[in-house]
């Protein structure tokens, strides 16, 4: 009978701890604080449909044109549990600079609609959402869409990139190679037990209908027409630098780059002093 307590109690605290993982797994949407108007920045807030019958809110900044031909748009994608507001230093660097500005909340973030767990998935069909928006507005060229994304959203990037040939040019920053890797490490960290992690992460793959290995980014960037540029700092804690070095090297061709920003860590790489001379020539058509 002592035996059966003992393995009961086992499985009682491998479920609480299977619980208290897929809670850790989800994200609490907090909306932005600061806009662009804040700035003094011409922005129109929009919402528009995505996936599953869901709405996302975005900020529209049309070029400072008079519309004789259409502009590049660059669609900025924010990372896990953040918001549209992480793009405030990108947009008051890249406005009024001949590009038509568009940044949006993911689902279950900021002012967008809940739906269920987020994923890299669902952030890359927030990008095609978002294109598909884009491309209807006045004044747009259509053949110059440019998409940058941090942390899973550059991740997410490059798989869009591959799904889309409407994506002519993407930046990825701090981005992740493969999304089961990144999550089994991170679970280490907190120093929970592997055969936990694997159930966990199998249960994460049944919830998003599809396997990790055919969303990773190092197995679909090779299949990418667009150009794309690797940004990634030596300092990261979250995504590791070696990352950046396998996505570059599944690539295999020169139209992938990586800018490699020695001392930046995650979430500080527009800081560096070689960011936007960088970002800003390659955004150039």
């Amino acid at each position: 009978m002592i035996i059966i307590y003992i393995i009961a109690g086992i499985v009682l605290l491998m479920l609480i701890l299977f619980g208290l993982m897929i809670r850790g797994y989800g994200n609490s949407p907090r909306p932005h604080k600061v806009s662009p108007g804040t700035f003094d920045i011409a922005c129109q807030e929009v919402r528009f449909p995505t996936k599953n019958n869901r709405m996302l809110y975005g900020w529209w900044m049309p070029a400072n044109s008079k519309c004789e031909k259409g502009s590049p748009t660059i669609i900025m994608v924010h990372g896990w549990n953040r918001n549209l507001e992480r793009y405030v230093p990108y947009i008051k660097r890249l406005q009024g600079k001949g590009y038509n500005l568009f940044a949006f909340d993911s689902r279950n973030h900021g002012s967008s609609d809940k739906d269920g767990y987020s994923s890299m998935l669902k952030f890359a069909e927030d990008i095609f959402a978002a294109i598909n928006f884009s491309v209807k507005q006045p004044c747009v060229d259509k053949n110059k869409t440019s998409v940058i994304g941090l942390s899973i959203g550059g991740a997410a990037t490059i798989y869009a990139s591959a799904q889309d040939k409407r994506i002519k040019k993407a930046i990825a920053i701090g981005a992740f190679a493969h999304p089961y890797d990144l999550m089994f490490a991170e679970f280490r960290k907190r120093k929970v037990p592997s055969f936990l992690t694997k159930w966990f992460l199998n249960y994460v793959q049944f919830r998003i209908s599809t396997s990790f290995n055919e969303i990773a980014p190092v197995n679909n960037i090779k299949n990418s027409k667009a150009e794309i540029l690797l940004i990634h700092g030596t300092d990261d804690n979250v995504v590791p630098y070696e990352d950046a070095v396998k996505l570059k090297n599944a690539a295999g061709n020169a139209k992938v780059k990586l800018l490699t920003l020695n001392g930046s860590g995650h979430s500080d790489c527009h800081e560096h002093p070689e960011f936007w001379e960088n970002v800003e020539s390659f955004l150039k058509y």
